[in-house]
């Protein structure tokens, strides 16, 4: 079990691919001690930080999200980052949870814009996540991540408008990316250069998803926009009907994808774990030692 020594998310990068999950809190109708037991296998993993999402449910979520990621930091002895979404808060509302966040010894955070709701805009005191960024630096020692987007975001103009956006971010004090999921490893690679030209210089972790079923894989794609390449595709219809097939398809498929990418020097993994170890193990188990290689 590692150390609880305070460390921020970007020091990992320094001599190897970093290897991160992400969880998120139990839904409300459940206690939130539930997620424990996915947590208890996760750390056999050997991650080297899990972040926790923040969902929907308001003032009560975050304090879902930050009891957890504060049980994952000071009792599991794993870094964590939180995750702090700002459609809707006013600048009173991040200063009390920043203050949570410190008082628990949490000190990364991936700053995100949060999802606009079907009635449009909430009133609130950002309109962008790297308004969130610069407010976050400045109101603490806080290390700040990102959430970036090979194919683009869905609201960008085009691929080059996303990449300035990114770059915003970045200038506002963002200090590691992570990925929205993709299926084709061409977009990040793609990606990864009009970064670099762009002079963004901070870790770019790839996000992946294994995908287990057809349904799971059709909401993804109505939310991200993401493309479903023919190999994909093509698995998705063969066995859709076969959920045990269709689960060992998917994390084959998500294991060929991690391969190349750590072939291609990508900064680090982080996986999108849907709460589910066995998944997670069963990946972790086919790429740890090029992790270390």
């Amino acid at each position: 079990m590692k150390g609880i020594n305070a460390m921020k998310t970007t020091e990992l990068f320094q001599n190897k691919s970093v290897l991160s999950f992400e969880v998120f809190p139990p839904k409300r109708t459940n206690p939130v001690d539930t997620i424990y037991k996915t947590i208890d296998s996760l750390k056999d993993l050997d991650p080297d930080f899990i972040s926790v999402t923040y969902g929907a449910g308001g003032s009560e979520n975050c304090k879902a999200t930050l009891k957890i990621a504060s049980r994952i930091k000071n009792e599991y002895g794993i870094e964590s980052v939180a995750h702090l979404p700002c459609i809707s808060l006013t600048k009173s509302d991040v200063c009390r949870q920043l203050s949570d966040f410190k008082e628990a010894g949490i000190e990364n955070i991936l700053a995100l814009r949060g999802d606009v709701p079907s009635c449009g805009y909430v009133p609130g005191d950002f309109r962008h996540a790297s308004d969130l960024i610069a407010f976050i630096k400045e109101h603490g020692d806080f290390n700040v991540l990102a959430a970036c987007y090979p194919e683009g975001h869905l609201e960008s103009a085009d691929i080059f408008d996303d990449i300035r956006n990114l770059k915003t971010k970045v200038d506002a004090g963002a200090s590691h990316l992570i990925t929205q999921l993709f299926f084709d490893n061409q977009y990040f690679y793609r990606f990864r250069e009009r970064a670099s030209l762009a002079g963004i210089q901070v870790p770019i972790e790839a996000g992946i998803m294994p995908v287990t079923n057809k349904k799971q894989i059709e909401r993804m794609v109505s939310l991200c926009g993401v493309t479903l390449p023919h190999k994909f595709s093509a698995m998705m219809e063969r066995y859709e009907h076969n959920p045990d097939a269709m689960r060992d398809a998917g994390i084959a498929y998500a294991i060929d994808q991690i391969v190349d990418l750590i072939t291609h020097g990508v900064d680090g993994i982080h996986l999108y774990t849907m709460n589910n170890p066995y998944i997670a193990a069963r990946i972790y188990e086919a790429i740890h030692q090029l992790l270390a290689a």
